[in-house]
């Protein structure tokens, strides 16, 4: 396509030909004339005496042959990842043995570089903010899920298998509360995220009261500690456990200060946000589990590979536990 300012259009090209090659203007002459350089007049002319007046159409600046271009085979293996497990340029580059522009780049070209029917678009620019040191900020939350029942839910086996499963689940410790409904309950994982390393902690537990969500971090602080993290701040949503009297008192005797998020908006709280859709998507929900004890299980190996072995892109691709030091057992 011809853009508004260009010198010559598909017309003005042909005269420019037709006055060198028929006419037999010089090369200079022809250039000065339509306002345009020698190699620009030289190459016209050219494709007149190739081609004739066809040839003043627009080419395609693809090459003819690319020797290094990505092999179809890897090409349908990105496009796999990306649509099937969610995952990121440089998570698929790791698995494909490419680097993680070209994988942009395949995703580029096959329009699937944003998943805007996963990802919530606002419209409003993203405000960051970075911490200076390990401890100086941890993000802690709770997220709630349904309980698998044994021998696997809907997921597994599909609707009908599912809901009998469900109806024929028994836990002596949780009465029915109405008639025919399961008694499966629910999981509450509860997650504490360094801000400056991305350090993660989080447990599988059965409820979120206060003495619960006390018992967690009194773990996870121990967690952290063990890394050379000491916390100096918290924050954490408007949850009855973290408004209760005995998480204020417990902050006080450790001197750690306790921040609240402003009501309706968990974007404040947004690294432990992240991580809770990352083990959704990654822990949760990526097998097909065929019990709860199954899947609380396998937590712990992923919090290993996360803090350890899965690249993080907002620590340059690096895993959280490259900006931990003074880790205990790191030094002889």
């Amino acid at each position: 396509m011809v853009h508004r300012n260009a010198p010559l259009t598909e017309t003005g090209r042909l005269r420019l030909a037709r006055c060198i090659v028929e006419d037999g203007w010089p090369i200079a002459r022809a250039a000065e004339r339509f306002q345009v350089s020698r190699p620009t007049a030289t190459r016209w002319a050219t494709r007149y005496r190739q081609a004739g007046p066809a040839g003043m159409v627009d080419r395609s600046s693809r090459p003819a042959h690319s020797p290094r271009r990505t092999p179809q085979p890897v090409v349908r293996k990105i496009v796999h990842l990306r649509w099937k497990q969610r995952l990121g340029p440089v998570a698929i580059a790791g698995k494909v043995g490419c680097a993680p522009s070209t994988v942009h780049r395949v995703l580029t070209s096959c329009r699937i570089n944003r998943l805007w029917h996963v990802d919530r678009a606002t419209g409003e620019p993203i405000r960051r903010y970075e911490m200076t040191r390990p401890g100086e900020l941890v993000h802690i939350d709770i997220k709630k899920l349904g309980n698998i029942p044994d021998g696997g839910g809907w997921r597994a086996h599909g609707r009908d298998q599912g809901k009998r499963n469900s109806q024929i689940h028994q836990d002596p410790a949780r009465p029915r509360k109405v008639s025919g409904r399961p008694n499966l309950g629910y999981c509450y994982v509860h997650s504490a995220v360094d801000a400056y390393s991305r350090l993660a902690y989080s447990e599988a537990l059965d409820d979120e009261t206060a003495a619960t969500a006390l018992a967690f971090w009194t773990r996870a602080r121990t967690f952290f500690a063990s890394h050379g993290i000491t916390v100096e701040r918290v924050l954490t949503d408007n949850g009855s456990a973290y408004k209760s009297h005995a998480w204020r008192d417990e902050h006080a005797a450790l001197g750690i200060k306790h921040s609240r998020t402003r009501v309706r908006r968990p974007q404040t709280n947004g690294k432990v946000e992240r991580l809770n859709r990352t083990l959704l998507e990654e822990w949760a929900y990526r097998r097909l589990f065929t019990s709860e004890t199954n899947r609380r299980a396998a937590l712990s190996g992923w919090l290993h590979h996360y803090n350890h072995h899965r690249p993080h892109t907002a620590l340059g691709n690096l895993p959280p536990i490259t900006r931990c030091t003074n880790v205990t057992e790191q030094y002889s």
